[in-house]
């Protein structure tokens, strides 16, 4: 299992972004699928989740500003950014436990100045 996020980069307060994630490796439509992050200094946490048929749950301090969706037809996995907070400023990972086991993607940096 593969899983390669990109989109991150560096944005002021109040801007967005989005990032992307290709996973190959596995049959993606049948997974839950999920995103992490981990600021400096700080444990990494679950910030969105998508379900195999598509429910979504949220971080509390992301809901109403970001948005998790799945492409099972390209295997990509995706999270739309807006209103972003310097808090939100960390690395970002694609992640699904599959076959018995966690992947964690290479993980994107977002940044984000007030």
């Amino acid at each position: 299992v593969q899983l390669q996020a990109s989109g991150g980069g560096s944005v002021q307060a109040g801007g967005s972004l989005r990032l992307s994630c290709k996973a190959s490796g596995l049959n993606f439509r049948l997974f839950n699928m999920d995103w992490y992050r981990q600021a400096p200094g700080k444990e990494r946490e679950q910030v969105a989740l998508i379900t195999s048929d598509g429910t979504t749950n949220y971080l509390d301090a992301v809901k109403g500003r970001f948005t998790i969706s799945r492409d099972n037809v390209w295997r990509t996995l995706s999270l739309q950014m807006n209103d972003l907070k310097a808090e939100d400023t960390g690395v970002y990972s694609c992640h699904v436990t599959a076959y018995g086991r966690e992947f964690f993607g290479r993980g994107t940096q977002v940044t984000v100045s007030r």
